[in-house]
């Protein structure tokens, strides 16, 4: 159950800490004070989108962290999963909005929104007027059902029902690339083996060659100009080396006369073994160096081979390599489509009678436990003041998609002369709510949810809807915590804890929550009962909260 919420510089709010209870918890207050806002965050923080909008004027980031208490749930194999640590019953989801993003921790490790995700089915449903209208869809009441059933088989034939829709699309391109006349298969071939044969392996090889060929193409400049560097530096008569030994030689006996030139004497013998090396390197490369002319015309060949891929195939060698790729892979899917069809053809139809058995097996399933969760929501709605109620769930087959051959639809008729009609097309405001009601009830139950959070769920009902409400909640609130906002005196009364929220406007406005108690939670029913607050109102509250 969440036990505590802490709200900063949210919305309207600029600092909140409640403390919730278990059972009951109802939120009041006038229209427009802002009841939403708590639901709103306590959505926020289980994962639902918020952008900067609702951080507060003049804040830079909002902050939203609620502490859990958890007595049901095995969580530590998730705990496990993500690295986070399990400290015990209390769980701490935090979430941080700033004008750049969000984040959300628990027990203070990052978590991402698939994470949020799992940990909001473990712990929290929170049902909202969207919502409702989601209920509304046929395309969401197979998922209702089958959330209910918790079939392994579904999941099952969910995997194969992707790798036999991955089957068919690749039959598909298999038969589009048989399709290609002869001509282009030729020219296919014909790219494939221009850009195969010319064997490209270096990405940077026109430079390398290039460079190459430039040596080559300079090789009598390259000697005279090294060649006369070496004889200036190592020359018989008057080289530099030789000069350097002479300077050596004069130091030498310098500092044999005076110790402090022993340093300069040093890096001069350094600098003439410098200059040897760079003699000997000199030498070495003047020798090498030759007129190859076979060279020069094979780099040239080799040259405009490259130069004429790169005008046809991308500019590059690196995007010629690339090309190179694309063209033999098409040309590889072509060769094995003309040979294969009739094989994956054969995969295709074996697939599609084991997924059509399996589909035909959960349509069974569901049509029985649809029996069983009629029966149980015309129960509930026997309570919930529809005495003359009828609830089916109608069946229709159609081919095989994600869910399987099953099309589902909720009908409902609420008055005895009533055929049954889908539920959008005949249910009140009022009904819709108790439909809603009895659901999620049967739903929270069997799913052994922690927290269920209804946002005006009592919408378009009164007097004994309005009790027989109030009963069913009060009955779930026994077995899971309930957050509930409600405009109904009689579900308030109720409450095993009472959040009246209230909006100020000084020089700003604000929305404060209180949690109300004896006096002040008597005013507060008295006032929802009637308006305003008389000897008569208050009589009336305290007899719904003694009922």
């Amino acid at each position: 159950m969440l036990s505590r919420i802490f709200i900063k510089n949210y919305i309207l709010i600029d600092e909140l800490e409640l403390e919730l209870d278990k059972g009951l918890n109802i939120i009041t207050g006038e229209t427009g004070a802002g009841k939403s806002i708590l639901i709103n965050a306590i959505d926020i923080a289980f994962g639902a989108k918020a952008g900067k909008e609702v951080i507060k004027t003049g804040a830079d980031k909002a902050v939203i962290e609620i502490t859990i208490f958890n007595e049901k749930q095995n969580i530590n194999p998730l705990f496990e999963e993500y690295g986070i640590d399990n400290l015990g019953e209390e769980i701490v989801l935090s979430k941080e909005i700033t004008q750049t993003g969000s984040r959300s921790r628990v027990n203070g490790c990052l978590v991402n929104q698939e994470f949020i995700r799992i940990f909001r089915e473990l712990f929290l449903d929170i049902h909202s007027q969207h919502q409702t209208y989601s209920f509304l869809q046929p395309k969401y009441h197979i998922t209702l059902l089958d959330s209910y059933i918790k079939n392994p088989k579904l999941d099952e034939y969910k995997k194969e029902y992707e790798r036999y829709k991955n089957l068919l699309q690749e039959l598909e391109n298999l038969k589009n690339a048989s399709q290609k006349t002869e001509e282009q298969i030729d020219f296919l071939k014909f790219q494939t083996n221009e850009i195969e044969e010319a064997s490209l392996n270096s990405l940077t090889e026109d430079e390398e060659l290039n460079n190459e060929l430039n040596v080559l193409e300079n090789v009598e400049k390259l000697k005279e100009l090294t060649g006369s560097s070496y004889w200036s530096l190592s020359g018989d008569d008057g080289s530099i080396i030789e000069g350097l030994f002479q300077i050596k030689a004069n130091l030498s006996k310098a500092s044999s006369m005076d110790s402090n030139l022993e340093e300069t004497e040093s890096e001069l013998i350094s600098a003439i073994e410098t200059l040897k090396e760079v003699s000997s390197s000199l030498r070495d490369y003047s020798s090498s160096l030759e007129n190859d002319t076979e060279r020069i015309n094979a780099i040239q060949e080799r040259l405009f081979l490259l130069d004429k891929l790169k005008r046809k195939y991308g500019g590059t060698i690196e995007k010629v390599i690339e090309t190179g790729v694309k063209l033999r892979q098409e040309l590889d899917g072509i060769e094995f489509s003309t040979q294969n069809i009739e094989a994956l053809e054969t995969e295709i139809s074996k697939t599609e009678t084991a997924l059509t058995a399996l589909a035909e097996e959960i349509s069974d399933k569901r049509q029985d436990y649809a029996k069983v969760l009629s029966a149980l929501i015309v129960e509930k709605l026997e309570k919930l003041e529809l005495p003359k109620v009828r609830f089916e769930i109608g069946f229709e087959k159609t081919n095989l998609s994600s869910n399987g051959i099953d099309k589902v639809e909720f009908l409902i008729s609420t008055n005895i002369s009533e055929d049954l009609k889908p539920l959008a097309k005949v249910a009140s405001g009022g009904e819709i709510s108790r439909v809603m009601l009895a659901i999620k009830t049967i739903f929270a139950q069997s799913d052994n949810i922690d927290t269920v959070v209804f946002d005006e769920i009592d919408t378009g009902i009164s007097g004994k809807t309005s009790q027989a409400v109030a009963d069913e909640v009060k009955e779930l609130s026994k077995y899971m915590q309930i957050i509930m906002i409600t405009h109904q005196a009689i579900i308030a009364s109720k409450s095993d804890r009472h959040l009246y929220v209230r909006k100020t406007q000084d020089d700003k406005t604000s929305v404060e929550i209180k949690i109300l108690d004896g006096e002040d939670k008597l005013k507060a029913i008295a006032e929802l009962a009637s308006g305003g607050i008389t000897d008569e109102s208050v009589n009336f509250a305290k007899m719904l909260i003694n009922n």
